[in-house]
């Protein structure tokens, strides 16, 4: 493992962790508002990335990438749901599901200001100064692409669960039977290149538009997010 490779796992460490980890807090929190404590009584409804960490999801796919791709990418562990504790299991499922992705763009808004801050004491001979300039890129790009995927209505995506709450009951039944081949799904999109043709635009646009709340000068921004992939 050469030095560039350990100062790209540092700089995406923590933002993978919290992505994944608030991810799915955020889902137990409007789980437990909703009605459902199971999250909650499994202590799922915490920020603690240790109560959420899928060894595969948190820890080894995002290592793998970096030595791969140079881009970090993970998941954590599902939170459990019992609808059957939900006010009204079909309308508050869809509530939870969005809970997630509104999560990562928040966080997103939140490292876009942290990079602003950043921008303003940036010095350019200190790799301290760079650390706290490229560790907010990381936080702004895992957040925006966790939350643009999981919006594509492929159950179990999160999109998936909120397109089965707008369907029909009888529509709704007959699109959840999509479940168990939807990581499939997925992968097939992304070996064929439609995934990106899909989820880049729109992908893009947010970070222009952190880019934007940063303060920084866009072909900066790219230039700095290339630099730790």
């Amino acid at each position: 493992m050469d030095a560039s490779t350990i100062q790209k796992i540092t700089i995406w460490i923590l933002p993978v962790l919290l992505a994944v980890s608030l991810h799915e807090a955020a889902h137990a929190w409007m789980a437990n508002k909703k009605g459902d404590s199971t999250a909650r009584l499994l202590g799922r409804l915490s920020f603690n990335p240790l109560k959420h960490i899928d060894p595969i999801g948190t820890i080894l796919v995002p290592v793998v990438m970096i030595f791969l791709t140079g881009f970090a990418f993970g998941w954590a562990k599902p939170v459990p749901v019992n609808t059957r504790n939900l006010h009204n299991p079909k309308q508050d499922m869809m509530w939870v599901a969005l809970a997630g992705p509104v999560s990562n763009f928040i966080m997103a808004i939140l490292w876009a200001v942290m990079l602003n801050i950043s921008v303003l004491f940036v010095d350019s001979r200190s790799s301290i100064s760079l650390f706290f300039l490229l560790m907010p890129i990381a936080g702004i790009t895992i957040n925006v692409i966790l939350g643009v995927l999981n919006l594509l209505p492929i159950p179990p995506l999160d999109g998936g669960r909120i397109m089965a709450g707008l369907l029909s009951p009888k529509a709704s039944i007959q699109y959840s039977k999509i479940e168990p081949y939807g990581f499939f799904i997925v992968i097939a999109l992304m070996f064929s290149g439609l995934l990106s043709i899909i989820i880049f635009p729109v992908i893009n646009w947010f970070l222009i538009a952190m880019a934007t709340l940063s303060g920084l000068d866009l072909s900066v921004f790219y230039r700095l997010l290339n630099a730790i992939q």
